[in-house]
């Protein structure tokens, strides 16, 4: 049992481990964005910022919030007013690191996905002093963490009891390349616990206290009932642009024929034995894992997300890259996502 005030142990091993990953995630990330996404906003969706800007004839998709009416009386065209966005963004992840993350069948596990998606993040926010802070959640069973204004030198410490969602641990926002570091080696050297966080409640926090307005970034594999995060994600949307990077392993999706397969349920530890030789079964976990993935995109859809899927068999940093552009090109004609 840990006490309260005792510091959370991580095997050496495993810390080795999270500093590899991490530096080789940060030199791909580096190679591979500098140069390919730049811009006036630094974040990963930029906001419509507050600064007046230019106007520009209504395109159908825009916000008729921002539509320029004195211009539009004089030309008698409908015209929207462009906003130059803000100089400092606000980034904080809500990130996922339940015991179901910790999985993996390809070139990746899905914890590596989700450190390489809180890499580029960072990369891209911290930009022109624009800062990033996370909440990241794992399974039962350690007291919650909170990290003191010098995080990036000392370990977290355990205060207070464990929450009903399991740990968190609370990076405050700051910025800085130096700063950004510290955050991610203290995701990587988070001990992924077994249990599920509570991702409802994770993502809630990201609204207390009251931020403002900025990107908030939620990564997760979403196996979490639906009823259970969706509430919380449209409120994350009502203040903030909202990204769901959703991480999937390609087993998740279907099963091989591989004869008599033993699988572990990483939450709950029970063992199940499943025949992939029978081809009914295959093509009904098939239809259930289709629908379970639909539900997940008609949810974030439902709440104004954007949505980005990476796999651990595809090279998630082009599928980021696409997805960034794409973004950028949408909000540059005016269009929503």
């Amino acid at each position: 049992m840990i006490r309260p005030g005792a510091a959370v142990p991580v095997a050496p091993e495993e810390a080795a481990r999270a500093e590899a990953v991490l530096a080789k995630l940060q030199l791909l990330v580096t190679r591979k964005l500098d140069g390919l996404l730049q811009g006036d906003y630094a974040g990963l969706l930029p906001g419509p910022g507050s600064e007046a800007g230019e106007s520009r004839e209504y395109r159908p998709g825009d916000d008729v919030r921002r539509m320029d009416w004195p211009v539009t009386a004089r030309t008698t065209l409908p015209h929207v007013r462009r906003t130059v966005a803000d100089r400092e963004l606000e980034t904080w992840l809500a990130v996922d690191l339940s015991a179901s993350l910790d999985f993996g069948t390809a070139k990746w596990l899905k914890r590596d996905l989700v450190l390489a998606a809180a890499t580029a993040m960072a990369h891209l926010t911290v930009r022109g002093g624009n800062r990033i802070g996370a909440v990241v959640g794992t399974g039962f069973g350690v007291p919650e963490r909170k990290v003191s204004r010098s995080w990036w030198r000392r370990r977290p410490e355990t205060v207070g009891e464990p929450p009903p969602g399991g740990p968190v641990l609370r990076l405050p926002a700051r910025a800085g390349r130096k700063e950004a570091q510290g955050l991610l080696r203290a995701i990587a050297g988070t001990t992924i616990r077994p249990g599920r966080a509570d991702l409802g409640e994770l993502i809630d926090m990201l609204n207390r206290p009251p931020r403002r307005r900025g990107v908030a970034v939620v990564i997760s594999d979403f196996l979490a009932p639906v009823e259970g995060w969706a509430r919380p994600v449209r409120k994350l949307g009502v203040r903030h642009d909202v990204l769901a990077i959703e991480v999937v392993d390609p087993r998740e999706l279907e099963l091989p024929d591989v004869g008599v397969l033993t699988l572990a349920d990483p939450e709950s530890g029970m063992l199940h034995e499943v025949q992939t030789a029978d081809p009914g079964l295959r093509r009904r976990y098939a239809e259930a894992a289709g629908e379970q993935r639909a539900a997940i995109a008609r949810a974030l859809r439902a709440a104004g997300a954007a949505h980005l899927r990476l796999r651990t068999d595809t090279d998630w940093l082009l599928d980021m890259v696409r997805f960034v552009a794409a973004q950028r090109h949408a909000r540059t004609r005016g269009t929503t996502r």
